[in-house]
C-alpha cells in the first residue's frame, strides 16, 4: 500500500516545482498555448496514468490545462501522487509547455448551519449533488465546486452565513491578501494565518483565503 505524505513533504520533494498543494490536492496549471498542444500533453498524461494505475483529474481548455492529483480513496496525497506529478512535469517540459503555479487556485461554497445534515440534504436536491463525508456535498462527476456545510453553535445574527473558501498557493497567499485589501477589502480575521485569512468585500460579504500551511 502506498504511503500517505503531507503537503509539506510533497513540496519539499524534488521535481515538483510545477505543482502547488491546495488543501489536500496537488494542482498544476499548464499554459499550452493552443488546443492541439494541450491534447498532446493530455495524451502523454493518459499514458503515464495508465502505466501507474492512478488517474488525475484534467480540465482542458483552448490554451490551458489544469491537472489535479489526489488519492481519492483516502482524500490525501501519497507517494503515488508524488511520482506521477514528477512524471507529468517531465512530460510537459519535453513538449515545451510552461507551468504557471502562481495562477493555481480552487474554491468552494461554505454554508453555516445549525442542522448540518438537513441543510446538506436541501442543497444536494437543488444542485444534484451527493453527501461527502460528515460535512461536505459534492458533484458526483467532480465537475463543479463542492459545498462545505459548517456547524454553528448558535444562530448568527447581523452577519452573512454563506461565504466562499478560496484555496491559493502557499507562496502566493500573502500577495493575494494584499491585493484583496488594496481592492477595497477589509481584514476580518487573521488569527489563523498563514492557514487562512477572512476578508470582507466593500459591502461585507466574506471570503476565506486559505492554504495548507499549518495543516501538515
Amino acid at each position: 500500500m502506498t504511503t500517505t505524505i503531507t503537503p509539506k513533504q510533497f513540496h519539499e520533494a524534488g521535481g515538483v516545482d510545477d505543482w502547488r498543494v491546495l488543501w489536500s490536492v496537488a494542482f498544476a496549471l499548464y499554459r499550452t498555448g493552443d488546443f492541439a498542444t494541450g491534447l498532446r500533453l493530455v495524451a502523454e498524461i493518459g499514458r503515464l496514468a495508465e502505466a501507474a494505475g492512478h488517474h488525475p483529474d484534467l480540465n482542458l481548455r483552448s490554451t490551458v490545462l489544469e491537472v489535479r492529483l489526489v488519492t481519492k480513496e483516502r482524500w490525501s496525497l501519497t507517494e503515488t501522487d508524488l511520482e506521477l506529478a514528477r512524471q507529468i512535469a517531465q512530460a510537459a517540459e519535453a513538449l515545451g509547455v510552461r507551468a504557471d503555479p502562481g495562477s493555481t487556485r480552487t474554491w468552494e461554497f461554505a454554508l453555516d448551519a445549525l442542522d448540518v445534515d438537513k441543510v446538506r440534504a436541501f442543497w444536494c436536491a437543488v444542485l444534484g449533488y451527493e453527501m461527502v463525508g460528515d460535512s461536505d456535498i459534492g458533484d458526483p462527476d467532480g465537475l463543479y465546486p463542492p459545498v462545505y456545510v459548517q456547524q454553528m453553535d448558535v444562530m448568527r445574527k447581523g452577519r452573512n452565513r454563506i461565504h466562499i473558501d478560496v484555496g491559493v498557493p502557499h507562496d502566493q497567499a500573502e500577495a493575494r491578501v494584499a491585493a484583496a485589501l488594496a481592492a477595497g477589502g477589509t481584514l476580518v480575521n487573521d488569527r489563523f494565518a498563514p492557514m487562512h485569512w477572512t476578508i470582507a468585500d466593500p459591502e461585507g460579504n466574506e471570503v476565506d483565503l486559505a492554504t495548507w500551511v499549518g495543516r501538515d
